[in-house]
């Protein structure tokens, strides 16, 4: 690649290996991955592998409310194609289970 070619980014491709990274991090109270659990709101990752990502937690009171997103942020990182990656808490819309996904209700057995 000459210095005036820009690596192309395969964003649909990049965001798969995201959530597989996202899905190895467990919410530490409950046995489910973060993402399947419905934590994460939003993943947003622009033309240069700069990713964003809004998360919440399971109530604001979580006592890993100061370290998660921080977990969060590297996992991601590590992902190859990611330049770095942050985390925001957002608290809205509140979280609430109807957020998890059929298998993560699945495996809480909560149908």
């Amino acid at each position: 690649m000459t210095t005036t070619e820009v690596a192309t980014i395969n964003k649909p491709e990049l965001e798969a290996a995201i959530i597989d990274a996202l899905k190895t991090v467990y919410d530490p109270e409950i046995p489910v991955n973060i993402y399947d659990l419905g934590l994460i709101y939003n993943i947003a990752i622009n033309d240069d592998g700069f990713v964003k990502i809004d998360m919440t937690l399971t109530s604001p009171g979580c006592p890993v409310a100061q370290t998660f997103p921080g977990i969060v942020e590297g996992t991601v990182a590590s992902v190859p194609g990611v330049v770095s990656a942050t985390v925001e808490l957002v608290w809205e819309p509140t979280w609430t289970t109807e957020r998890m996904s059929e298998g993560a209700k699945l495996e809480l057995g909560m149908f």
